[in-house]
């Protein structure tokens, strides 16, 4: 879209300029071509180096910006935002180019493949799967009955995914008016699965709103988790049954999490961090250790609590 367009579009009044927008993008990531925004005061610290030609934010914060970097301003950049994913979401339908699949590859009659997709050499896609247009399948995957994978989601080399498990679907983003109604904010993203990952039954991985949710090497994943948009989990982790990621939750490499384990969105978890079932963390963890309940403690923390609790309870 041209930069007037947008800005007729959002109701910025005083925008002349004719550049070329190309896309969305978060501060760190957007280049130039793009437009990224400013609605949360904790990443101000990225502004000064975003390269994003356009940023939408509010007035006040307009002093932030680098040289040469155009203001859109708006009392609600999220909304802005969400107003505008929509123009940049790719519309649903197939590639003209036909799907590409490897030698010794087999494809159960009831698979579907759409037109851009591209799956690589002995891989085992079973009934009812889908694969989105423009998806790429690495070699020696297997996918068990019903997977679903979005459109643009890549999966690497010696992935196993589950029957019912869903890559790739619109994370849960909505921006709020006034009057309490949800505007979708368009996820155009995608989800991005390292080599050498095993991901359970009916878990879902939702795509990323810009750039990619990622699942690192050598991650297991356990049946009925849910991981939400722009999570990276890192090598080697283990998610078991039930966890929840919120959305932009990053975990360091070999992170447990015990069943119905669930983290705030926008956290940070230290590598080689124990999370025990049922502990729900509110805060970024900065170092490693074993964590539990809610309000998270240290986990020998716990115990001891738990133990007196006890006597409490029997005396």
């Amino acid at each position: 879209m041209k930069l007037y367009e947008i800005a007729e579009l959002l109701g910025c009044k005083g925008i002349e300029s004719s550049i070329e927008i190309s896309g969305m993008n978060t501060l760190s990531d957007a280049k130039e071509g793009e437009i990224s925004f400013l609605s949360d005061s904790k990443y101000e610290k990225e502004i000064s180096d975003t390269r994003a030609s356009v940023v939408i934010l509010p007035p006040p914060k307009v002093h932030l910006l680098p040289e040469g970097v155009i203001a859109l301003e708006s009392d609600d950049p999220y909304m802005s935002v969400a107003l505008l994913s929509k123009h940049f979401a790719k519309p649903i339908r197939s590639s003209e180019i036909s799907p590409v699949i490897g030698e010794g590859t087999t494809v159960y009659p009831t698979a579907y493949i759409e037109n851009g997709a591209s799956i690589g050499r002995n891989c085992t896609i079973m009934s009812g799967v889908y694969i989105g247009a423009e998806a790429v399948v690495g070699d020696g995957v297997t996918l068990y009955p019903n997977v679903t994978v979005y459109r643009d989601s890549l999966i690497g080399n010696r992935v196993t995914i589950h029957a019912g498990t869903v890559i790739g679907s619109d994370g849960f983003g909505y921006a709020h008016t006034k009057m309490g109604e949800h505007i979708k904010l368009y996820q155009n993203g995608n989800v991005i699965i390292e080599d050498d990952v095993e991901i359970g039954a009916n878990t879902t991985i939702d795509c990323a709103v810009f750039g990619s949710t990622l699942i690192k090497q050598g991650s297991k994943i356990d049946n009925l988790v849910q991981i939400g948009h722009n999570c990276v989990v890192g090598e080697h982790s283990i998610l078991v049954s039930q966890v929840g990621l919120a959305g932009s939750t990053t975990l360091g490499r070999n992170v447990v999490m015990g069943g119905q384990s669930a983290t705030a969105g926008h956290l940070t978890i230290a590598p080689f961090t124990t999370l025990a079932a049922r502990a729900g963390v509110t805060k970024s963890i900065v170092s490693k250790g074993i964590y539990s309940g809610f309000p998270l403690m240290e986990h020998k923390i716990w115990l001891k609590m738990q133990a007196k609790l006890a006597k409490i309870v029997e005396s």
